[in-house]
């Protein structure tokens, strides 16, 4: 048993094989897993039930595990920014989220630079967000 956070065996195994500019996906329960994202990537299933676990739960543990240099977040195309985008940033301090529309970050996690995605039972909308692995300094 690891005395660690960071406890799902999968998760782990997918950041142990990343590095410096691979991407994470932490999705919503209505993101399209299968064709929104690359399929080459691991798919880790969390999403038990509505709200369990939600997208900021996820993102909370993972903040804590690896250096983050980069975030995109599914932007509307109109009307105001999506509450959970505070949360985001209290989760993600000093990194700025980069706005996408929702077809840019479709194809964006398609690249071949997504090594995971995370599917969450999160019931809020544009509640999606695109992680870029940072660098451990010396």
């Amino acid at each position: 048993m690891l005395r660690y956070r960071l406890l799902h065996p999968d998760i782990l195994a997918a950041l142990g094989a990343a590095g410096h500019g691979s991407q994470i996906l932490i999705a919503d329960g209505n993101y399209p897993f299968s064709s929104g994202s690359a399929a080459s990537a691991r798919r880790v299933f969390l999403n038990l039930a509505p709200d369990m676990l939600r997208v900021t739960d996820v993102l909370a543990v993972l903040a804590d595990a690896i250096p983050i240099e980069a975030a995109h977040v599914m932007m509307p195309d109109d009307g105001p920014e999506p509450p959970i985008f505070a949360e985001f940033r209290t989760l993600l301090p000093g990194i700025a989220l980069a706005h996408l529309g929702r077809f840019p970050f479709y194809e964006s996690a398609r690249s071949p630079n997504l090594v995971l995605v995370i599917a969450t039972g999160e019931r809020r909308i544009y509640a999606n967000i695109l992680l870029t692995i940072g660098v451990v300094a010396p």
